[in-house]
């Protein structure tokens, strides 16, 4: 286990308008400039949530949900309405394709676009680290 805190990589998400989220999920072209200009920069891209846990349990159910281990409360949380509105507006930043990055990529990217915060449809912007002790687990399977 890692202790000094700069060993841990990090993450950036943002939380758009049902506007913006629709765009992007719709015709990433059409990105606010902003935004498409911070990535570009960067070398980063966007995931929805909601479409990354579908795609993990669309794997699931081809692949055998018995594989998955968080397949249940993945599918659980598409399923709930409520959930699933939170989640088709939240999108994970990808740096050169990886999901999580060092702390100076991060620190930049959550400055950057927190000056667009209330522009480019970005409503939230949070910087997560990988320390399981600051995050949320996935359930405990039974």
């Amino acid at each position: 286990m890692m202790a000094k805190n700069d060993a841990w990589l990090f993450q950036v998400r943002i939380t758009v308008s049902p506007e913006t989220a629709a765009t992007l999920r719709a015709d990433p072209q059409r990105m606010p400039p902003g935004l498409r200009d911070v990535l570009s920069r960067h070398d980063a891209s966007l995931t929805c949530q909601f479409d990354a846990f579908s795609d993990y349990v669309n794997e699931a159910e081809r692949l055998g949900p018995e594989k998955y281990s968080l397949y249940q409360w993945t599918k659980e949380t598409i399923e709930n309405p409520e959930k699933k509105a939170r989640y088709l507006q939240s999108f994970t930043l990808y740096v050169d394709s990886e999901e999580v990055y060092p702390r100076e990529i991060a620190d930049l990217l959550h400055a950057e676009l927190s000056a667009l915060t209330g522009t480019s449809g970005i409503e939230r912007v949070v910087k997560i680290d990988s320390n399981p002790a600051n995050n949320p687990q996935p359930p405990k399977l039974q």
